[in-house]
């Protein structure tokens, strides 16, 4: 199988603006739908709590034609327009949706960040975990989080094995971005953050780009936009993952990022495994 995820940074903005951004987007939207990819994750959709629009979908099947699109989005008393995520697959796997609660502190559960499908031989869940934010305002509520949401894949997985994607927010060592020295105090590479994907891997599940690629350096799935040489120099972070259960990762046939060319901010990252359907 063939599996994408990709933080998209607004699917609105990325189908219907005509912004140099805009367009960037949509470059990388067209080259990933040569992938023929059988489950395609999304995160940071934005989209209102109805959904996407009759012209979201239109325009989505012109870039990913003969799919089933199941999302969640921010809902009150959480934020409008916030978080939101959304799998796409194709029109002949069988899955069972379910969208778990954690229990999350704050509105964690209510912004969209956690969608599941349940199919024949595995889960296959898209996370968009919570950003600790501007001053670790919400460090310890993202601590919490990250030990429900481990203890939430466990119990996926003893059931079936669990492929788990998304935007994790964390770059897990130092090797996982360009400047660790200067950002042991920032959201994303705190000790606290780095231990809990470190307690989340200990629950029985494998990074697969590190099982593929080993202790390989500057590969990065994220480079911040603030900074407009950020991607130039490559100053990334890698904190875009597709974990599997340990018991499947010698399936694991790749594990790399997507070139989206000089669009800044996340890059898509694939996974292909070999798995029943």
């Amino acid at each position: 199988m063939t599996l994408i995820s990709w933080n998209i940074d607004s699917i609105n903005a990325a189908l219907t603006s005509t912004s140099d951004r805009a367009k960037l987007s949509q470059e990388v939207l067209k080259k990933l739908g040569t992938y023929d990819a059988d489950i395609i994750a999304i995160q940071e959709t934005k989209l209102p709590a109805e959904g996407p629009s009759d012209k979201h979908l239109e325009l989505l099947s012109q870039y990913f034609s003969d799919y089933k699109i199941e999302w969640i989005s921010s809902v009150p008393p959480a934020k409008k327009g916030y978080a939101g995520t959304m799998i796409l697959h194709k029109d002949g796997l069988t899955a069972r949706r379910e969208v778990p609660h954690l229990g999350a502190p704050d509105t964690m559960d209510d912004e969209g960040r956690l969608l599941t499908l349940e199919f024949d031989g595995f889960y296959f869940v898209n996370v968009y975990t919570p950003n600790s934010g501007d001053g670790l305002k919400r460090l310890s509520d993202r601590q919490k989080w990250d030990q429900l949401y481990a203890e939430y894949l466990s119990s996926l997985d003893a059931k079936k094995p669990v492929i788990a994607c998304g935007d994790f927010n964390v770059a897990h060592k130092e090797i996982d971005l360009a400047n660790p020295a200067s950002n042991h105090f920032s959201a994303g590479f705190t000790d606290e953050e780095r231990e809990g994907f470190t307690k989340l891997l200990d629950h029985g599940f494998t990074d697969s780009f590190r099982h593929v690629h080993g202790d390989v350096k500057s590969v990065y799935s994220w480079w911040g936009q603030r900074i407009k040489t950020s991607k130039i120099n490559n100053s990334g972070w890698r904190i875009d993952y597709f974990l599997v259960s340990e018991r499947i990762k010698d399936q694991i046939k790749k594990s790399e990022m997507i070139d989206s060319g000089a669009r800044q901010d996340h890059t898509p990252i694939l996974l292909e495994i070999e798995i029943e359907r």
